[in-house]
C-alpha cells in the first residue's frame, strides 16, 4: 500500500520504518526540515534500538522518503497514519492542538487529489476526540462526508520506547478503531501478517483502551513501589514477596477482578487493606495508592445510591445481599451497606437473596448484620416474585439463575444493574436500564 505518516517523532518514525520493512510504499511528513532530511538521508531521528539499520535499510531500497509538504504525501498515497504528538496542558488536560493542525492539512489536501483516502490516527486521544473534533475538521476542509467520501480510523499503538521496533512486529494485540468496515479493511491490510489478536472496534473503544493500558501500567508501578517501601520498613524481602504473588496466575495476573461491577467487601480485603495501611502509616510510610482504595471502593457504592435517587422512585427491590455469590456471608457486603443507605433514606425495600435465612445466620455473620442492619427481618422476601411485585427499582447485585430469568424483559420497573447483566448489552437500549459502570 502507499502510506503517508505525519510526525516523524518516535511512533512516527517507527511506523513509517517498519511499514515500509514490511513492503509498503511510506511517505514521512515533518514540519521539522532536519528530521525529514535525516529519513532522507537513510538516518533515523530518533535513538531506539534497530531503528538506525531498519531505517538505513528501506530509504536504500526506495520504500521510505520524507518530506514538508503535505500535499505532495497525499498525493501519493491511500492511508494517511498521524502520529503528532498531543501533550499535556498546563492544567492536565490534553493538547489537541497539533492534531487539529495536521488535520485540517489533510482534509485540504484530499480535497485537492479527490479519491478516497484512509486517514488514521495513531496519536493518543481521549474518548470523542476522534468523533467530535477531527471528523468535522476533515469534512469541512475536504467537503466530502466521513466514511462515504474518505474513510476515518483510530489505531492506538503499543510501542515501547527502547523496543519500539520489536514491539511493532511482535504486537501484544492491535487494535482498529472503524468508522466503517472499509476504512477498518484499510487498516487490517496495513499489519496483515503480524502475531497477536486483532479487535475491531467503535472508534470510541480504540481511544480508551490506550488510556487503560497507561493507567493500569502506572498503577502496576505504583502499587509494587508501595509494596516494597512498606515491606522494607517491616524487614521483609519485597522481592522474594512478589516473585511469590507474580506465580499465582489465578488470581493475581490473570483477568480475575478486572471486569467493572459492584463495589467489593467480605471479609477479608477491606479488613486487610486497612491493617496494611495502618502498618505503613505507623512505620511512616506514605502510601497514597492502597491508602485511597477503601475510599474510591466507598465512592463506587456511593455511586449505586445515586442511581437508584435518580430513578425519583421509592418502592426498591434489591436482588442479592451477601458478599458474593454461593455464601451466606454478610461481613462488610457492599450490598448490606447498600440496603442500609437506602433504607436510612426512606426508600420501602424489599431484599432477596437465596442464600439468606436470617433464622440461619449465626456467630460474626449474625451480630454483623444486627449491628448494620437491624431491621433484616421485615425487608427479606421469600421469592423472586415478591420482590418484583413490590419494586418500582430493581437493583440486582446477584447471578442467581432465578432471578435472572424472572426479570422484567422491555421496560418497566427501573432495572439498575450492578452485575453487568449477561444480556446487558440488549438491556441498554431499554427504557429504564441503567449499568453502574457501562
Amino acid at each position: 500500500m502507499r502510506v503517508s505518516v505525519f510526525g516523524l517523532g518516535y511512533v512516527g518514525c517507527v511506523s513509517a520504518a517498519c511499514l515500509a520493512g514490511q513492503g509498503h510504499e511510506v511517505v514521512g511528513v515533518d514540519v521539522n526540515r532536519v528530521k525529514v532530511d535525516l529519513v532522507n538521508a537513510g538516518k533515523a531521528p530518533v535513538v531506539e534500538e534497530r531503528i538506525g539499520e531498519l531505517t538505513a535499510e528501506v530509504v536504500r531500497a526506495g520504500s521510505l522518503r520524507a518530506t514538508t509538504d503535505v500535499r505532495e504525501a497525499i498525493k501519493g498515497s491511500e492511508v494517511s497514519l498521524v502520529c503528532v504528538g498531543t501533550p499535556s496542558e498546563p492544567n492536565g488536560s490534553l493538547c489537541t492542538t497539533y492534531l487539529e493542525r495536521v488535520t485540517e492539512q489533510i482534509g485540504a489536501a484530499v480535497a485537492e487529489r479527490g479519491g478516497r483516502q484512509t486517514v488514521v490516527f495513531r496519536s493518543t486521544m481521549l474518548p470523542g476526540t476522534c468523533l467530535n473534533l477531527l471528523v468535522p475538521i476533515l469534512e469541512k476542509q475536504s467537503g466530502g462526508t466521513a466514511g462515504v467520501d474518505f474513510g476515518v480510523a483510530v489505531n492506538p499503538e503499543f510501542l515501547r520506547e527502547g523496543t519500539s521496533v520489536r514491539d511493532f512486529f511482535d504486537p501484544p494485540k492491535t487494535v482498529i478503531g472503524e468508522l466503517d468496515p472499509a476504512s477498518g479493511d484499510v487498516v487490517a491490510a496495513l499489519y496483515e501478517g503480524l502475531p497477536g489478536e486483532v479487535f475491531r472496534v467503535p472508534i470510541p473503544t480504540a481511544e480508551a483502551i490506550k488510556y487503560a493500558d497507561n493507567a493500569f501500567h502506572g498503577l502496576k508501578i505504583g502499587f509494587a513501589n508501595e509494596l516494597g517501601a512498606v515491606y522494607q520498613a517491616l524487614g521483609v524481602d519485597a522481592h522474594q514477596v512478589m516473585d511469590v504473588f507474580l506465580a499465582d496466575r489465578k488470581l493475581n495476573i490473570s483477568s480475575a477482578y478486572l471486569r467493572p461491577g459492584f463495589a467489593f467487601g467480605g471479609s477479608c480485603l477491606p479488613k486487610d487493606l486497612r491493617s496494611l495501611v495502618h502498618a505503613a502509616q505507623r512505620a511512616d510510610v506514605s502510601v497514597p495508592i492502597l491508602a485511597h482504595v477503601l475510599p474510591s471502593n466507598t465512592e463506587h457504592l456511593r455511586r449505586a445510591v445515586e442511581l437508584v435517587e435518580r430513578t425519583g422512585k421509592r418502592r426498591v427491590g434489591l436482588f442479592g445481599l451477601s458478599f458474593k455469590p454461593g455464601t451466606d456471608d454478610l461481613r462488610e457486603s457492599p450490598l448490606v451497606e447498600l440496603a442500609e443507605r437506602l433504607y436510612g433514606k426512606g426508600y420501602d425495600l424489599r431484599i432477596y437473596d437465596a442464600n439468606v435465612k436470617l433464622s440461619q445466620l449465626m456467630g460474626a455473620n449474625r451480630e454483623y448484620i444486627e449491628t448494620r442492619l437491624p431491621h433484616l427481618a421485615q425487608l427479606l422476601a421469600d421469592s423472586v416474585g415478591e420482590v418484583l411485585d413490590h419494586a418500582e427499582v430493581c437493583v440486582v447485585g446477584t447471578r442467581d439463575p432465578a432471578v435472572l430469568s424472572a426479570l422484567p424483559q422491555g421496560g418497566g420497573a427501573a432495572l439498575i444493574d450492578l452485575i453487568h447483566l449477561p444480556d446487558a448489552d440488549a438491556r441498554r437500549a431499554e427504557p429504564g436500564y441503567t449499568g453502574l459502570a457501562w
